[in-house]
């Protein structure tokens, strides 16, 4: 009976998990750039309930194949879901979104590598294109100072107009990365992320190359949340979480039962 009360507990900690995961996804439906979570769930190791050393090994076998009782559900994983977001028309030229695969790479204060889906671009103090925290887009691309209109083309040509310079000059190439298995990137907050042994390492290609997509200048992509089906999701969590719930109730209702007996 006491295996009831924990087997529940798992359950009622899993979903816990899911529904906290579902309300971060609700909280950024409107980030721009922001890709939602999924928690998949995995039964636990079943416990052997048969002693060990039995005379007839066939039968044995039988009987520890029927003799296992499970221990409940496990959190196996909680992948990031790259799906596209709508694209957002903003027509500010340091708006970039990106139109298919890949990611934008930057470089953090320690100097290390991360990754965005694009965004709002800035030049920072070093007059170096960046995101809006003044991370460096990687390759470095410095923007004169007396630039008076900047383009980025699908193909991540920077050009910029000058005064005295009749044509654009460009200052820059964007590239794009990409990864085996995306979803096993570590987010960092503000629509970045680190890359990690599981998701591979990071493969350079310009865009519209190597299946890779292409930039939008303009554009933001905005979040791939869909409202409709995280509010689904939500519900179904609640009701498992409500049925783990009952189970712990008749697991001490029955041990209230059983403490009651008089012989």
């Amino acid at each position: 009976m006491n295996d009831a009360l924990y087997i529940a507990a798992t359950g009622m900690q899993a979903q816990q998990l899911n529904v906290d995961t579902i309300a971060n996804n609700l909280a950024n439906v409107n980030t721009v750039g922001f890709k939602k979570s999924r928690v998949s769930f995995t039964d636990l190791i079943a416990s052997q309930l048969a002693p060990a050393g039995t005379a007839d090994s066939s039968a044995a076998e039988g009987l520890l194949a029927s003799a296992r009782s499970g221990s409940g559900v496990g959190v196996s994983s909680i992948a990031r879901l790259f799906d596209l977001g709508d694209l957002q028309q903003t027509g500010s030229a340091f708006d970039v979104a990106i139109q298919g695969d890949g990611f934008l790479e930057v470089t953090l204060p320690d100097g290390s590598r991360a990754f965005t889906r694009g965004g709002t671009l800035k030049v920072n103090a070093d007059g170096l294109l960046a995101d809006t925290a003044g991370n460096a887009l990687r390759p470095g691309i410095t923007v004169p100072a007396d630039a008076t209109s900047l383009k980025i083309g699908t193909d991540g040509r920077v050009t910029v107009a000058v005064p005295g310079q009749a044509n654009a000059v460009e200052v820059g190439q964007l590239e794009l990365v990409r990864f085996a298995n995306p979803g096993a990137l570590a987010p960092l907050g503000a629509s970045e992320f680190r890359a990690s042994d599981a998701s591979g390492e990071a493969m350079q290609a310009r865009p519209g190359d190597d299946g890779v997509g292409t930039l939008a200048q303009g554009s933001l992509e905005g979040s791939n949340v869909k409202l409709v089906d995280e509010m689904v999701n939500l519900v179904i969590a609640q009701r498992a979480y409500e049925a783990s719930v009952k189970v712990v109730q008749a697991s001490d209702e029955m041990l209230g039962t059983i403490n009651s007996m008089r012989k």
